[in-house]
């Protein structure tokens, strides 16, 4: 857990502990929010049946830095470059944002590519 000392209103110190299931929580959420990311992976677990908003998420948290390893799926068709790079932009950014950490390093890992029905049927319907 992180722990942050503040002062409140009347000149009181105080502290904010942060979990470390709350920035893998926000992690995993900014991630589903960049075009292009299908999933995020968990590998076994996932099989399973556990859902969870921390799944393919992995975090450690210092004092004041985090570091972040993501497992995801990616639609097919897209630039993968383009979408990891947003991806750690976009983590980085609501982490750092929500949290006040600073996030030293956002490492992306591609797990699968998804395939859309409409890929399949237009795959099949060029084979006729």
């Amino acid at each position: 857990m992180i722990e942050e000392t503040i002062q409140t209103a009347n000149g009181e110190r105080g502290k904010v502990v942060f979990a470390d299931e709350v920035v893998a929580t926000i992690a995993g959420l900014a991630a589903l929010e960049v075009e292009g990311v299908a999933s995020m992976s968990a590998g076994i677990v996932e099989k399973f049946g556990k859902k969870s908003p921390t799944r393919g998420v992995k975090v450690e948290v210092g004092e004041k830095e985090a570091a972040i390893d993501l497992y995801m799926i990616v639609n097919y068709g897209v630039q993968i470059p383009e979408v990891a790079w947003n991806v750690q932009e976009n983590v980085k950014k609501s982490v750092e944002t929500m949290t006040g950490l600073s996030v030293v390093e956002v490492n992306i890992y591609i797990q699968g590519i998804e395939f859309h029905k409409d890929s399949k049927e237009k795959e099949s319907s060029d084979m006729d």
